[in-house]
């Protein structure tokens, strides 16, 4: 069915620290609007208000009709333990709660129970709404046309992670829901998953909201943009995609710079010029004073009607400035500065392969590889999911033991490394713990230091690693690339998570730095922008330079 969200006044925060307010949206059948800010400034939040996960501290929420499906996707889909692909598939998809409901209904019409035959009606109606009646068949269909490679009934705690990014896409793609909530949808996914994922956003009549934070992504789909400004504490909307929200704010930035400069130069003129009158009136009144026992009536008339006059100047001035319009200074958002330090320079043969075999299971070989990264290489790394591009570097780093061949990596090679889990920060300790344990010759103080310069403060360096956002994880890993010096950089899929930002600060670092480069992604931005000399492919565990 068409359906729509509307949102009046909304408000959210957390403890005093306000996110943001006033919020009015309408999300209309066919709109896709893209929710983009910063990391922190409330986007899964909003996102949790808009499917009634978490109630906003103010303002309405009314969707209509009322018995419309609304979906939430959030970002690193869950995997329960024991739960089969299937049975994952139908939880995405809305279908297993439907099919609980609609059983629930079935008994009570079998009992006779008042207004049963309404409530069956009414579950019957959204399970097969939702795609309950064919789910099992377009699952399969989808399954194979994503080459996830598993059964349905396989648990999806052994799928890999690429099998894993695939399941989450195909439950995606076999949603029925009337409206659409998308948390990152596009992390983890392969350039054939972005490209299955923007026709599937394209073709869709329901109203969307999605987070993303790939720039192609945003620009091939949207046609609306919502801005959480968490740094001017304010909600701006853009009509238009994303092209035109980047015009659009920055004209509007600049437009606000402007006013407050024009604001504080008038304000600034006027309090000088009342400065300089009520001297010249004190001026007066000395003189008066100094000269009121001789008997020049009439210069003694003069001196007063001047000083008066000065004094009415002065009154005139200062209305005028009371009477001016306050325009408030735009506030300096927080900006990564990063920079990626660099130790001393490692041989001229970094890293090599030679012949190299590594099998994962009986269906998925890596190899036979011939590799060798030079020094001041920068290689990208591309292949679809579960190609084995992870096992690649792997390999390369010496971290996964090779079943033929050979590796060897060069002596003096420091390796700093943003793998796919951010594995460092996953665990029970503090996340300045867990950080300092990586450079014990840091004092704790110069730690909290430089992860406050990467958005990681005093809220968050004691509180356990594991707890931390996807986003934070991710400045903590980039943080410590600052921290120490590395002359090999691994970054596998460094942008997921990342806000836009902080994606740009990390391409400009890019620029700067000069040891070899690893780069594994699929933002198609990040390939254009960042420099490389090399490009490796891996299909299907096999390895070839073009």
């Amino acid at each position: 069915m068409s359906a729509t969200l509307v949102v009046k006044d909304l408000a959210a925060g957390h403890g005093d620290r306000v996110l943001f307010s006033g919020l009015d949206l309408v999300v209309a059948p066919g709109d896709v609007i893209g929710l983009v800010g910063a990391n922190g400034a409330g986007k899964s939040t909003l996102l949790r208000m808009l499917a009634g996960l978490s109630a906003p501290e103010q303002g309405q929420l009314r969707l209509s009709p009322p018995t419309a499906t609304v979906g939430h996707l959030p970002q690193e889909p869950e995997r329960r333990p024991g739960e089969t692909v299937r049975a994952f598939l139908a939880r995405r998809t809305g279908v297993a709660a439907a099919q609980a409901a609609l059983d629930t209904a079935t008994l009570a019409l079998v009992d006779g129970a008042p207004g049963a035959d309404d409530a069956y009606n009414d579950g019957l109606e959204r399970w097969l709404a939702l795609g309950g009646a064919d789910l099992d068949e377009r699952a399969e269909e989808v399954g194979e046309a994503l080459g996830l490679g598993v059964g349905l009934d396989m648990p999806m705690t052994s799928l890999s992670g690429g099998q894993a990014a695939r399941a989450g896409l195909a439950s995606l793609l076999l949603s029925r829901y009337d409206v659409f909530l998308l948390d990152e949808p596009t992390n983890d996914l392969d350039l054939d998953g972005l490209e299955r994922l923007e026709t599937f956003v394209k073709g869709l009549k329901a109203g969307t909201v999605l987070v993303s934070h790939d720039r192609e992504f945003l620009a091939r789909t949207v046609n609306r943009v919502v801005e959480l400004d968490l740094a001017q504490q304010e909600v701006n909307t853009y009509g238009g995609g994303y092209a035109s929200y980047l015009e659009e704010r920055e004209t509007a930035r600049r437009h606000a710079r402007e006013a407050y400069d024009e604001y504080a130069d008038t304000k600034t003129a006027l309090e000088s010029r009342a400065r300089m009158q009520r001297n010249w009136m004190e001026h007066g009144v000395r003189n008066a004073r100094r000269k009121a026992t001789d008997n020049d009536k009439i210069g003694r008339k003069l001196r007063t009607e001047s000083t008066e006059k000065q004094a009415a100047k002065a009154r005139q001035t200062q209305r005028m400035i009371e009477r001016l319009d306050v325009v408030d200074e735009p506030r300096k958002e927080w900006e990564l500065r990063m920079e990626i330090a660099a130790a001393p320079r490692a041989g001229a043969v970094v890293a090599t392969l030679r012949g190299a075999e590594v099998r994962r299971g009986p269906e998925f070989t890596l190899g036979p590889v011939d590799l060798q990264i030079d020094w001041a290489d920068r290689v990208a790394i591309t292949g679809a999911n579960g190609s084995g591009k992870s096992t690649l570097l792997a390999a390369l780093l010496g971290r996964v033991p090779l079943d033929e061949g050979a590796s060897h990596l060069g002596p003096g090679v420091v390796v700093g490394e943003v793998d796919q889990a951010r594995k460092l920060f996953l665990g029970g300790e503090s996340l300045l713990d867990a950080f300092g344990a990586e450079v014990p010759d840091t004092a704790p103080a110069d730690v909290r230091t430089l992860l406050a310069k990467f958005g990681l403060k005093a809220a968050h360096v004691l509180r356990p690693a594991a707890s931390l956002s996807p986003g934070e994880r991710t400045r903590a890993a980039l943080a410590l690339l600052q921290g120490r010096g590395v002359n090999l950089l691994v970054l596998d899929e460094p942008t997921n998570h990342l806000d836009l930002p902080a994606i740009e600060q990390l391409e400009s670092a890019l620029a700067s730095y000069d040891g070899t480069l690893l780069l594994v992604t699929h933002d198609r931005r990040m390939l254009e922008s960042v420099h490389t000399t090399r490009r490796i492919r891996v299909d299907s565990g096999r390895v070839t330079e073009h």
